[in-house]
Formats: structure tokens, C-alpha cells, sequence
């Protein structure tokens, strides 16, 4: 059975689907890619479909060895690549010989890479995604980050013909060192004093250290709340952006939890969450605020963008 065996994990390499979804009423967060543009460009390199799992890569990409020929793709994150000792692109199907290494060298833009391979990743479904969700130790390859001497099986069969496919530029531009991501304004817009949304539309925040899959910790001047009553816990969708009692906002992304009950200022429009998902601790973020209807736009042109 073909796959890859780790030779050195990287900092942070964790298989993922398009997420675990029907369960959050349940307590189960959904998972999945940070970048799910990236995510799905991968396995539409090899002709997978786009819930096929991936191996997401973060800051620090693993060394891999072929065990048997592989078909492979990586987008997302510029990472230099090798095969043995030899570069080569991103962004196009790629054929590995059995027993060759598979490397990522230098990162020059983004934080995360998603590798993937013909057919997709063979790790056992839980609750209907092969998606790792760290903080419950569920999902993916046991539930955690990969680890030197892990195999990850491929589910491809046998080895077939490489699809003619060239998709070298990235589909979004990657942020270099921050980024503008835009939000709509609420649920819980009027628990926040007007003069703390104001900062929260002005404020050039950075990511802090204290960040990671549930959720970036921002740094910069605080949004001042109306009162110091907090809300009952509801929903928090990915994107959420929450506002704790130091007026530090924080945004919640793929492994965030279900429910909370700090004050929910806004909620980052679909189309920038992959573009959130790429950034790493010390990048920027400002947020700017638009309607439905600008965030429809966007989420047209993006899917546009991905699929031409």
C-alpha cells in the first residue's frame, strides 16, 4: 500500500478535511483547513475530490519518504519543495518514485501548505471527517500532530497517469506579514461601547504569541464594552470575533469551540477566512467592516478564482 513515512514532522503537520460538520449543537467543533482555498487546490491538482483529506503543514514543513510511486500536489503557503535533492513547483501534480524523499525547504509567504496526495489521505473517519481536532485529541492520525516514523496510506490504488494541471500562481494573495480582513458587524455589536467599535474598525492589531487553530489573540488598544455584563454562551461560528473583559479581541478559527459568552462584535465574512488562516504570530490584521451583500460578492469571486 503506497504512502508516505515521516521523517521529520515539521512544527506543526496535521491531517484535515473540509471539517466535521452537523455536530456543533452536539459540542463538536468542526475542524478542518485554516486555508480551505488552499485545502481544496491541492486535491483539485490530483483530480480529488475537495473533501479528500490533506496533510495541513505549518511554518516548518516535514520530510517525507515515498513507500511506493505517489502522485502529490502542495498549495497554499510558498514553501521551497524538493524532491531528493532537486526543486520543484508548487501548484502542479507532482510524481514521486518509491523510496525517493520528499522535502519542504524555506517558507517565504503564508503559514500553512497543504500537501496532498492521489485520492486523498487514509486515516479512519470519525463523526464523518478525517479532520484533527488537537485540542480533543480526535480525529486525523490519532487524534494529534504527526511525529518522526508515522506512515500516512494513500488511498489511491494504483499508480495512474498525472493530471495536466498548472495552477503555479496562488488563487488568493498570501499576506506579507498582515493583512486587511473584512467582517460584518454583530450579533452582540451593542454590547461594545460606540467608541470601541471605532477602534476596532481603526486599530492595526497584531497576532499575538498566544495563538493558534482555536483562535489568534490580538494585540492593540482595547474595545471598550458598554456595560461589564456578558451574555449568555451561544453559538460561535469560525470567524467569530469575540471581546473578553480586557477589550482584546479574538477571533476564533478552525478548531474553535461551539459555544462562548463574551460579547460578539463581528464575524469575518466567509471569503477571508482562508486569508486569516495564513497568518502566524507578529503578522498584522485590521478589519473592515461590509454587508451581506459585499460578502456574497466576495465569496462568488473567490470560488470563481478557485475553480477556472
Amino acid at each position: 500500500m503506497m504512502g508516505l513515512r515521516v521523517d521529520k514532522p515539521g512544527m506543526l503537520s496535521t491531517v484535515q478535511d473540509l471539517g466535521r460538520w452537523g455536530y456543533q449543537n452536539l459540542g463538536v467543533p468542526v475542524a478542518g483547513p485554516m486555508d480551505r482555498c488552499a485545502h481544496r487546490l491541492a486535491n483539485l491538482l490530483l483530480g480529488n475530490p475537495s473533501e479528500a483529506a490533506t496533510l495541513e503543514v505549518t511554518l516548518i514543513g516535514p520530510t517525507l519518504t515515498a513507500e511506493g510511486r505517489m502522485h502529490v500536489a502542495v498549495a497554499g503557503a510558498e514553501f521551497d519543495l524538493f524532491v531528493d535533492d532537486a526543486a520543484v513547483p508548487m501548484g502542479v501534480p507532482l510524481s514521486i518514485a518509491a523510496g525517493s524523499g520528499f522535502r519542504f525547504g524555506r517558507r517565504r509567504r503564508g503559514a500553512r501548505a497543504y500537501l496532498a496526495v492521489r485520492g486523498g489521505f487514509d486515516v479512519p473517519e470519525w463523526l464523518g471527517s478525517r479532520s484533527t481536532h488537537l485540542p480533543s485529541r480526535l480525529g486525523g492520525l490519532a487524534g494529534r500532530a504527526l511525529v518522526a516514523g508515522d506512515v500516512l496510506r494513500s488511498r489511491e490504488t494504483a499508480a495512474g497517469t498525472v493530471p495536466s494541471v498548472d495552477r503555479r500562481g496562488p488563487v488568493l494573495d498570501l499576506p506579507d506579514g498582515g493583512a486587511r480582513i473584512r467582517v460584518m458587524l454583530g450579533p452582540q455589536e451593542a454590547l461594545c461601547a460606540p467608541e470601541g467599535i471605532e477602534t476596532f474598525r481603526t486599530t492595526r492589531y497584531v497576532v499575538s504569541d498566544h495563538s493558534d487553530r482555536m483562535g489568534y489573540r490580538l494585540s492593540g488598544p482595547a474595545v471598550a464594552l458598554a456595560s461589564s455584563a456578558e451574555p449568555l454562551s451561544d453559538a460561535t461560528p469560525t470567524g467569530t470575533v469575540q471581546i473578553p473583559g480586557s477589550g482584546q479581541p479574538i477571533v476564533l478559527m478552525a478548531d474553535g469551540q461551539t459555544t462562548g459568552g463574551y460579547p460578539k462584535l463581528a464575524t469575518v465574512i466567509t471569503a477571508d477566512l482562508p486569508v486569516a488562516g495564513q497568518l502566524s504570530p507578529g503578522d498584522w490584521m485590521e478589519f473592515e467592516v461590509c454587508d451581506r451583500a459585499a460578502a456574497l460578492r466576495a465569496l462568488i469571486a473567490q470560488e470563481q478564482a478557485l475553480l477556472a
